[in-house]
């Protein structure tokens, strides 16, 4: 039976199902298109036939390999913007012809600086994606695992605040962004984690909250004292915790940006860092149709520093890397090995001193 296509309930894209040479076919077109639908499906026939006679090597192209990965799993929004991306670029280019001379290419093709590009832009938005694929496509069958020269990346220094910085970031903070704040530094939840935290995933009473990691796995989190103590002066309990003063609806918070860190309150995140003192430097642009030109000032830290701090500080207090690694929810124990060591135990007191709350009572 040929390729045809049909349309399901639970989807809006079109989907092909058939059998080709013995080999029964169903899968997504990954458009509502019908005439790009009938386009993929005329061509995936071509494909399969061929695949049929010389192998799935000699066919799998690039988009088939991409619209497969994206199918067997939920992506975060950054990983489909970088493959949305390289689709552009490599688009129906086969698998088995895609080697280090087509990566150089990209590199200058896509990036926004070519081949100057900083070493971790080329391995975040090309090489790390396309590998990604590749290797999922290897254990397919489709094409041989990928071989590209590493992309050396310089370890930057893990940064974190004092505890004295801290304080002074949530006193300069918008006030609807101070609890947030205090939350993420008391916690190390992920700014994504803290920002769909709701009402009901939270117990103050037990000193706890629940909150989805990206791979939609729960994670539980102690809620220290300063945690809890600025929990129960927020006015409301239903809904999302943690809300924007730009947003009207009662329950709602701020708004879906993919899980990227920090993008909702860009704007207040460098005001409190700039009136705070810390470090940074004013991007300045002539808006198209203006005369004046403007200033914005980019610090030199993002929100995620607050996960970093509260993983500095745990460390300062437990000295267990087991226990840090599984409060904060990673993976292994390398990923928290660049922690230890970084704040001296002198610091400990202060420490204990900011979870306790201890400043906000003398505020």
């Amino acid at each position: 039976m040929p390729l045809k296509l049909i349309k399901r309930p639970d989807s809006t894209f079109w989907h092909i199902i058939g059998t080709v040479n013995g080999r029964r076919i169903r899968e997504s077109t990954g458009t509502s298109s019908k005439k790009r639908a009938e386009e993929y499906r005329a061509k995936r026939e071509s494909q399969a036939w061929q695949e049929s006679i010389y192998g799935a090597k000699s066919v799998v192209t690039f988009s088939h390999a991409v619209l497969a990965y994206l199918e067997a799993e939920p992506r975060g929004e950054g990983t489909k913007a970088y493959l949305r991306r390289l689709l552009d670029f490599f688009h129906d280019t086969r698998l088995i012809d895609i080697n280090q001379e087509k990566l150089d290419e990209a590199y200058k093709v896509i990036l926004k600086k070519g081949i100057h590009s900083s070493q971790a832009t080329k391995k975040r938005a090309v090489n790390t994606p396309v590998c990604a694929v590749m290797r999922f496509a290897a254990h397919r069958g489709w094409c041989d695992p990928p071989l590209f020269a590493p992309v050396k990346v310089q370890t930057q220094p893990v940064k974190f605040l004092y505890p004295k910085e801290a304080i002074r970031l949530i006193e300069e903070a918008a006030d609807h962004l101070k609890p947030l704040f205090i939350f993420l530094l008391g916690t190390g939840a992920r700014v994504s984690e803290a920002l769909e935290l709701e009402w009901k995933e939270v117990d103050l009473y037990g000193k706890q909250a629940t909150i989805w990691q990206k791979q939609q796995n729960k994670r539980r989190l102690d809620l220290p004292p300063i945690v809890i103590k600025t929990l129960q002066q927020l006015p409301h309990r239903e809904g999302r915790v943690f809300r924007s003063t730009y947003r009207r609806t009662k329950a709602d918070g701020y708004h879906d940006n993919g899980r990227t860190s920090g993008g909702q309150f860009k704007r207040g995140w460098a005001g409190a860092c700039r009136r705070a003192g810390f470090s940074g430097q004013y991007r300045k642009w002539s808006p198209k149709g203006e005369l004046s030109p403007r200033e914005q000032f980019v610090p030199d830290i993002t929100p995620h520093i607050m996960r970093h701090t509260w993983a500095t500080w745990n460390y300062c207090l437990y000295r267990d890397p087991i226990l840090l690694r599984e409060m904060g929810g990673w993976k292994t124990l390398k990923m928290v090995e660049h922690y230890s060591k970084l704040i001296p135990p002198v610091y400990a007191d202060e420490i204990r001193s900011f979870l306790g709350g201890d400043f906000l009572t003398r505020n």
